[in-house]
């Protein structure tokens, strides 16, 4: 290959990248100051006597083009930033750097604006005021009718709990040791039954029902709980004989919700 034909080949790559660097600045908002339009133009000067035929003078001339719309967003990215008073932030953080602790809190107290708002009351508002007090029962009344309210405290018997039924029929200490003969019954064969399991039922207050008496179980020592930190999942263990709390030894509480959202998550997962 002769000279003149390698740096023809060699000065149409030089455009070509000049062209695409040109585009991607002008497509992709890149920042129009990576571009020297002097180095550039340099180059186009230096290869312009080489082209010959109307292909390369076109690919010489739409070279141009593209570097005068890079140097066109050059002058609007200038004059956009010069009318917002753009300031780089590098420059600030230099000046405030070397300025002294003085100067800065001088420039601070002469910029800085408090908001500053006004209350008052208003000629209406004071008229529902007075309104409000005029009609207001004086204190000692008050004091009166808070007084009849009081009632003194009585002893109910056993047989008015369960005259209003507030208390059931069945001894609370016998549905206590069905309940765990039940959960005895379930555990059979296992160390432990999950408490979903256990406490879940076909309605949401058979369910809660069935929390309650397991709380007693727990607290009276004739089960446990174990929580498996692991997996979230708690599960219930059965003494064969109620195991009594030691002395005034304090137990660990231990809440779980038994909320109807939780109880038709548990209905979805055995039903699926």
């Amino acid at each position: 290959m002769s000279g003149g034909k390698q740096k023809k080949r060699l000065g149409k790559e030089q455009l070509l990248r000049i062209i695409d660097l040109c585009r991607s600045i002008e497509e992709k908002g890149i920042d129009p100051f990576l571009i020297d339009a002097d180095s550039l133009l340099k180059i186009i000067n230096e290869y312009f006597p080489e082209w010959k035929n109307p292909t390369e003078l076109c690919l010489d001339a739409e070279t141009l083009h593209k570097i005068a719309s890079a140097i066109k967003l050059q002058s609007d990215w200038i004059k956009h930033h010069s009318t917002s008073l753009y300031t780089d932030p590098f420059l600030i953080e230099e000046k405030l750097r070397k300025l002294p602790k003085e100067e800065i809190v001088e420039i601070f107290l002469k910029s800085w604006h408090p908001v500053v708002e006004l209350e008052k009351i208003s000629p209406q508002g004071l008229t529902e005021a007075l309104k409000y007090w005029h009609h207001l029962t004086p204190l000692d009344e008050r004091w009166q009718k808070v007084n009849e309210l009081q009632k003194d405290t009585e002893v109910i018997t056993q047989e008015e709990l369960m005259k209003r039924q507030i208390m059931t029929q069945r001894e609370f200490s016998e549905e206590l040791e069905t309940f765990w003969q039940e959960l005895k019954q379930k555990i059979e064969g296992k160390e432990t039954i999950e408490y979903w399991s256990f406490v879940g039922a076909e309605t949401y207050e058979e369910t809660v029902e069935r929390a309650y008496m397991t709380s007693f179980l727990v607290t009276y020592g004739y089960a446990t709980l174990e929580v498996d930190r692991l997996e979230e999942v708690i599960y219930i263990k059965v003494f064969k004989t109620p195991v009594p709390r030691v002395g005034k030894e304090q137990a660990v509480s231990l809440p779980i919700p038994i909320s109807v959202e939780d109880w038709k998550s548990w209905r979805e997962g055995v039903k699926s």
